[in-house]
């Protein structure tokens, strides 16, 4: 029943360890899209992360046993370090069984707050099931991310927060969503004290487990999940989540990666703080559903999760974020191969500025260019610049939502094959640990010839690998059983027109 839930959040001992955060008012994005915007800032908490208030309300919850046997969880991240930091407060042992693959700065963090840490597999799952098979071994209590009723009452004590900070109306609150922990603790408190306020959640494109769960109205596992925004990548909705989303969320917005960087930026534009994917999900999705719905003059919430991002990943969320705002468009142009083609192309242009211009001469009539340029963002813009070059005789393909021409191909353009290679093309997430490549090509053995290989490291668990292989058609069955052993996610791009126009083994005049 909601009321116990409610009592449950009335409860809650987080107090002990975690802050009551602001609620931030963003006035550049409150301008920008005519609505009144607020941030609420859990990535001030000790741990930089919401996750200390369901990890310490379900650890203070335990009887005196339970504690003096110790605690135990796995996790990436924020939870892990949401646990010992609560164990710690509590003096009582915590042991933390995370992926190989986790950086070490979140591993490093965990072992400040004097918990035990055991590093087992490449993801999450592989920890998950380590550690159920450690609880049992030794007696300790697992301590579940998001599936549990305390946990869950820990979380709510956000939207508690919410309604004491802001008093007046509140249309909508966007909450980000992994397991489920955190919308369905705000969302059975919002709608029994504010029914009137919608609690929207916000998934990732390719995480969207809520989302995929509510359309087939029954929880379902996705099989594979996208790793950006690692925060939320979980392939199932979490059971009592669920349960509590079915009751009282109202919608599940999707967002992409380079809508997620934007939004990293927004918040840094407007605190000057720096939110880590999953933190600056919410936000994606309320600047999508208020485009969509055309919203102005209405109070909006947003849940800035977490800050903890790794330094390296800012490149490339600052490299996306161009893209997400709309400030920037990829073209693929083919240019006739004659002098004076390229001050044309750059005078059609006047005086926009060109992010980015790749080329490499490839025969005597045609060449191709893959530029990046600049755009005002505006409507149509885009479209625009599409049909002058087009009118003057270029041949344009867009390129701008192109996964492959953003994380590979505008980074090695001119790498045309001499002759027919009979490559067949993938991309692959791949771990970023030690010898994670060794692994892989020795699975490959010699068997098969890599005629291709892109790798550019995201300061992220994962990177994004391009790989050509020369194979019949007949092997393609075989390669791909190799990756699937290997636990790769892949996906065949051999017809991807940014492969096609750039580094395919025929010229495509």
């Amino acid at each position: 029943m909601p009321q116990d839930y409610i009592k449950k959040i009335l409860r809650a001992k987080v107090y002990d360890v975690a802050e009551e955060t602001p609620l931030d008012y963003a006035p550049i994005l409150s301008k920008r899209t005519a609505n009144h915007i607020f941030l609420k800032r859990e990535d001030l908490q000790p741990v930089f992360s919401f996750k200390i208030r369901g990890a310490y309300n379900k650890i203070a919850c335990l009887s005196d046993t339970e504690k003096e046997n110790g605690v135990i969880a796995a996790s990436a991240g924020n939870h892990a370090q949401g646990v010992a930091l609560s164990a710690q407060k509590l003096g009582i042992k915590a042991l933390i069984v995370m992926p190989k693959t986790t950086p070490d700065i979140k591993v490093n963090s965990v072992k400040a707050f004097g918990a035990k840490v055991v590093l087992i597999g490449d993801a999450f799952d592989d920890a998950y099931k380590h550690a159920k098979v450690l609880a049992k071994e030794q007696k300790m209590t697992f301590i579940h991310p998001y599936d549990d009723a305390d946990v869950i009452a820990g979380q709510g004590t956000v939207a508690m927060e919410i309604f004491r900070q802001k008093t007046e109306d509140i249309d909508a609150i966007f909450v980000p969503v992994g397991g489920g922990g955190l919308i369905s603790g705000i969302a059975v408190y919002a709608k029994f004290v504010r029914p009137d306020i919608k609690i929207i959640g916000v998934e990732p494109n390719d995480s969207d487990c809520l989302n995929q769960a509510l359309k087939a109205k029954k929880r379902t596992t996705l099989k594979q999940v996208g790793l950006f925004a690692d925060g939320v990548a979980v392939k199932q909705i979490g059971k009592e989540p669920f349960r509590l989303a079915r009751l009282f969320v109202d919608e599940v917005v999707t967002v992409s990666t380079d809508e997620i960087c934007t939004a990293i930026k927004d918040i840094f534009e407007d605190t000057r703080s720096v939110a880590e994917p999953a933190g600056a999900l919410s936000l994606a999705g309320l600047k999508k559903y208020a485009e969509r719905e055309q919203l102005s003059d209405k109070t909006l919430i947003a849940i800035e999760s977490g800050a903890n991002i790794n330094f390296d990943r800012l490149r490339y969320v600052a490299e996306r974020s161009q893209v997400g705002e709309h400030k920037e468009i990829l073209l693929a142009v083919t240019i006739p191969e004659k002098a004076g083609s390229f001050l044309t192309f750059c005078k059609l242009l006047g005086h926009r500025n060109i992010t980015e211009f790749n080329y490499r001469y490839f025969n005597d009539s045609q060449a191709q260019i893959f530029a990046g340029i600049s755009s005002s963002g505006a409507e149509g813009d885009k479209l625009g610049i599409i049909t002058k070059l087009e009118e003057n005789g270029f041949s344009v393909t867009d390129m701008t939502q192109n996964e492959l021409a953003k994380e590979h191909v505008r980074y090695m353009v001119g790498g045309h094959a001499p002759r027919e290679l009979d490559e067949v093309i993938y991309s692959l997430e791949f771990p970023e640990r030690p010898a994670a490549l060794l692994k892989f090509l020795t699975s490959l053995g010699s068997q098969w010839n890599i005629s291709l290989f892109h790798y550019r490291n995201h300061g992220a668990a994962f990177g994004k690998v391009l790989i050509g292989v020369q194979l019949k058609s007949t092997e393609k069955k075989a390669l791909q059983l190799c990756f699937d052993a290997l636990g790769f996610i892949y996906v065949e791009e051999t017809k991807n027109p940014a492969y096609q126009l750039f580094s395919g083994g025929k010229s495509q005049n």
